[in-house]
Formats: C-alpha cells, structure tokens, sequence
C-alpha cells in the first residue's frame, strides 16, 4: 500500500514541475494528501467511491417525525 502511495504521489504531483523551494514542495505535498489524496481519491477496497462519498452513504437519511 505504501509502495502504492508513493508511487501514486511522485506521478501526479512530484514530477509535475520543478519545484523551486523545499517549502513549496512540503505545501503541496500537503494540499495534494489533504485536499485530494485522502478526501476525494477514489477507493477500491470501498467500492471505487471517496472516502467523502463512503461516509455519506452510511449515514441514513434524516427522518422527519
């Protein structure tokens, strides 16, 4: 899984461009796991859905009483 993070990180963001500072690096090493990678890429081991759109079909609709 790991190896497949990596790889995955080095195709869509590292070899993108050069990057002039370490720390223009580190920020979009950061926007890339918390904005893409983590939220919104989609999952095999949950049914090709984000993980956004997993959590929000488990949860049940709200029911008007």
């Amino acid at each position: 899984m790991v190896e497949s993070f990596w790889g995955t990180l080095q195709l869509e963001l590292l070899d993108s461009r050069a990057w002039k500072t370490r720390a223009d690096l580190a920020n979009a090493i950061f926007e890339w796991i918390e904005c893409w990678y983590n939220p919104i890429r989609r999952h095999s081991s949950i049914g090709m859905l984000s993980p956004v759109d997993y959590e929000a079909a488990q949860i049940p609709p709200d029911q008007d009483h």
